[in-house]
């Protein structure tokens, strides 16, 4: 069942859609008037909605439409897109870190093959700069999920290693948050989102 809370709709300040604010990235304006991106959506204030989309982004932030959201005049650091990417991309690896810490998510090649032939990988998880063929040896959970939007260090950052091109999670709350925000990243990297966490592939 859907939390009443997922269901909670906002309007993009630069399409005028509205959906859920799932797909939405929120921005707050600090005392001193400063646009910055407020990830996990708990900071006081009015939010500013954008859509988690690379190019209708790149619209907010070169038509500051955020002066004209907020009814004052604000101020976007140079930086806000690549802060926006960064600070989502972090909070997915910690989501990850959490899921390994209760022993929900697992990394290499064969634990992974492992856990998707025995049922136990609900999402599967795949740096985008890893080599395609190996990739292409894994495949999506039936009724699971697949995302490929973080890097070989980014993933490895989450499971305390230098670098992994593989991982899985299994079933349950933390995969669900995951997942969610994997979809959100999708956009900001210029993925389809829903493409990316749904993505089927079969074995070779």
């Amino acid at each position: 069942m859907t939390d009443k809370a997922d269901q909670t709709e906002r309007k993009c300040i630069v399409s005028g859609d509205v959906q859920p604010k799932s797909g939405l990235i929120r921005f707050a304006v600090s005392p001193d008037d400063v646009i910055f991106p407020d990830i996990l959506n708990k900071l006081p204030g009015r939010g500013i909605w954008v859509t988690a989309d690379a190019e209708i982004l790149a619209q907010a932030i070169k038509k500051n439409l955020f002066s004209r959201a907020a009814k004052k005049p604000v101020k976007l650091p140079e930086t806000l897109a690549a802060d926006v990417d960064r600070l989502l991309a972090r909070h997915i690896v910690d989501l990850i870190s959490l899921a390994r810490k209760a022993g929900r998510a697992i990394c290499g090649f064969e634990k992974v093959k492992a856990a998707l032939d025995n049922g136990e990988a609900r999402v599967l998880l795949q740096a985008s700069d890893g080599s395609e063929r190996g990739k292409q040896k894994l495949w999506t959970p039936e009724g699971g999920r697949w995302f490929g939007m973080l890097t070989s260090a980014e993933l490895g950052l989450a499971f305390g290693r230098d670098s992994v091109i593989h991982g899985a999670l299994a079933a349950g709350g933390l995969s669900k948050r995951v997942v969610e925000e994997a979809a959100r990243l999708a956009g900001l990297r210029g993925i389809d989102g829903k493409g990316a966490v749904a993505k089927e592939k079969t074995t070779t």
